[in-house]
């Protein structure tokens, strides 16, 4: 990295002053922070810790009991936690709402039982970014990427243990996963940007990315506050001694709030009763008081959105939109009577779109795709009703209609010799799979996928259940073979040129398609090389399933699965004139798509399906792309899948 992109932030005692506004606090307010509501309701009750040993379940078991060890009073019998201090007496968290008071804005969330070890409180030095290399920009990108995966693999094994012991925990309880994952990183160290407190743009964060859940945000350090919705360096660690406001998040937790995307009216904190009403006035003080000094010296701010989106793990959705300037502040009277700070942010130009208003609009295309786009598209199916869902064609680039020539295929076509291994091999789970069932143990005795459909870790190949098994079709081992889940839209680029986006937002670990095309032998694929045609190796795809629930960073016996194993793959796909939407996904080394091969229509390990799976939350109209191994300049002159 070069570090003349770090830059010390300026000494705000010597910066001139850029407004004149200066609101008048009233008397006897009440101080809280901004809180916003929660992600989920209230985790289930964790039992005891497990006594130490060396096993990875173990290890887990020990850290999920730290959670206790910080609840005061701990867990009551009636499955109750007692109130946390300076939480909202309405906060269902298990971890405590950073204190107003500015001495007290940093929270240690966990400490080993009875070590008296306090983690290392977040940074106070203010630095902005700028002029990165290319080099440094994949770099943070691509450590982002990696601690977002390990949240989200923790957060799915959390979830995934805990579902195992249902019956102690209770059928109705859900587990706050996403709190159990950030705080095992935390207490591990793996938290990232809380060395220097980053003012502006986070490297490695791009506009328009996309979090189901607030502690994700803390753990990339993108807002630093679990639940209020100002995040601020406080006066006691502020170079001049004046709070910092560095970021927000709005999501309308507040009646006075007004949003029109550019330009923003944002309430400030504090006055509000348990259920969001305005019953007090506000102060100039803590994350108010930021915000006002923030505009006076001209330092922009993080926005982050925050909106219901059917779908998500939760229900909702924070979009990180980029960077704004407080141009304003003033203190009025709000709807409720009550005087309210507002604050006028205005969206700093020369940033690309805001991901809030990509979202509205593939809401849009999804609905009315010829009236949002009255140009372009040559296909509004190109799958001719193949797919759960139509597949868009999209061209307004030049006269390339290509697509619309070739056969479209759901799933790979094998030859019929194929199918003559191990049939009639499956389980009798009549009523639906279970943890000891025969389709489990093929998977080394788990469930490769959580109860949403989700996998939970990458192995060299899945085992599906299938035609020969009894379980019903809603079985939560069946996930890949009941076919694409999103609106997907083919598409033509200057830069890429085809290219393959969707209209959803896609979660991380989610599947997408599979890489469909006829199989080839080794024979045969050197006679259709001869003759032209394009063809895919399967053997030649990265192993970025490694990548996926990869805990050797928490637990230190973590073995990447070895089995069920696949031998070599000796066979090709032709994809010359039958292919389906992911022969169109691009080429990248950092990737938002994987490669899993699983098996559920035959037992023949040399011929697996080639499946793709997110790995990160891939938001809508954002391009997926894949690592294909090896470079090569034929089919279409981006796709490296050829020989």
């Amino acid at each position: 990295m070069d570090y003349n992109s770090l830059l010390p932030f300026p000494d705000l005692n010597h910066l001139p002053s850029t407004s004149s506004t200066s609101p008048t606090p009233l008397i006897v307010p009440k101080i809280e922070p901004k809180l916003e509501p929660l992600d989920e309701t209230l985790p289930s009750p964790l039992p005891p810790a497990a006594p130490p040993a060396l096993d990875l379940f173990s290890e887990y078991n020990r850290l999920c009991g730290l959670f206790q060890s910080t609840i005061p009073g701990g867990i009551q019998p009636n499955g109750a936690v007692s109130a946390l201090p300076n939480s909202h007496p309405d906060s269902l968290a298990l971890v405590p709402v950073p204190d107003p008071n500015p001495n007290l804005s940093d929270v240690v969330v966990l400490s080993p039982p009875g070590s008296g070890r306090k983690l290392p409180n977040r940074s106070a030095e203010m630095v902005r970014i700028t002029d990165l290399k290319a080099e440094d920009e994949l770099y943070f990108r691509d450590t982002v990427r990696k601690t977002r995966m390990l949240f989200e693999s923790l957060r799915i094994f959390a979830i995934v243990e805990d579902e195992k012991r249902r019956d102690t925990l209770g059928a109705n309880r859900r587990t706050r996963g996403d709190l159990k994952a950030a705080a095992i990183m935390r207490e591990r160290g793996l938290w990232i940007n809380r060395d220097k407190r980053i003012v502006g743009s986070m490297p490695g964060v791009l506009v328009g990315d996309a979090f189901f859940f607030r502690m994700e945000l803390c753990v990339i350090g993108l807002h630093g506050q679990a639940q209020a919705g100002i995040d601020y360096v406080p006066s006691s660690q502020s170079s001049n001694g004046e709070p910092i406001a560095t970021s927000i998040i709005v999501s309308g937790g507040y009646e006075d709030d007004e949003d029109s995307g550019d330009v923003i009216v944002y309430t400030g904190h504090g006055g509000q009763d348990n259920h969001g009403r305005q019953v007090m006035h506000q102060k100039l003080e803590c994350g108010n008081l930021a915000l006002e000094r923030s505009m006076h010296y001209g330092v922009e701010v993080r926005v982050i959105r925050g909106f219901k989106y059917e779908g998500s793990a939760n229900g909702k959705v924070y979009v990180y939109d980029g960077l704004y300037k407080i141009v304003d502040t003033w203190f009025d009277v709000g709807k409720s009577g009550f005087g309210v700070f507002k604050f006028k942010l205005i969206r700093i130009e020369n940033q690309v779109e805001m991901g809030s208003s990509i979202f509205k609009f593939a809401v849009s295309l999804r609905t009315q795709p010829l009236g949002a786009r009255p140009r372009g598209y040559i296909s509004l199916d190109l799958s001719n009703k193949k797919e759960n869902f139509p597949v868009f064609f999209f061209n307004d680039v030049d006269m390339d209609h290509s697509p619309m020539y070739c056969d479209y295929l759901v799933t790979t076509v094998f030859p019929p010799y194929v199918y003559n291994v191990g049939r009639g091999n499956g389980c009798n789970c009549a009523g639906g799979c279970l943890d000891d069932c025969l389709c489990a143990m093929k998977n080394g005795g788990e469930f490769a996928y959580d109860l949403q459909g989700i996998l939970v870790r990458g192995k060299p190949l899945i085992f599906e259940c299938g035609p020969h098994c009894s379980c019903p079709p809603t079985c939560r081992n069946r996930v890949t073979q009941k076919g694409v889940r999103n609106r997907f839209e083919v598409f033509r680029s200057k830069e890429t040129g085809w290219g393959v986006r969707s209209l959803d937002l896609i979660p991380a670990g989610s599947f997408i398609c599979e890489f469909a095309g006829v199989v080839l032998t080794r024979e045969q694929a050197q006679i259709f090389t001869m003759n032209g045609d394009r063809l895919v190796y399967p053997s030649r795809f990265t192993g970025n399933w490694k990548q996926w629930g990869n805990l050797s960073e928490v637990f230190s016996d973590y073995a990447c699965p070895e089995s069920p194993s696949v031998p070599p793959l000796d066979f090709a796909m032709d994809v010359s004139r039958m292919r389906n939407i992911a022969c169109y996904l691009s080429h990248s080394t950092s990737s938002n798509v994987m490669v899993q091969f699983v098996l559920y229509d035959h037992n023949n390990l040399s011929f697996p399906h080639v499946m793709l799976f997110a790995m990160e939350n891939i938001p809508p109209l954002r391009e997926l792309s894949l690592d294909y191994g090896v470079a090569d300049e034929s089919n279409m002159g981006k796709l490296a899948i050829c020989n």
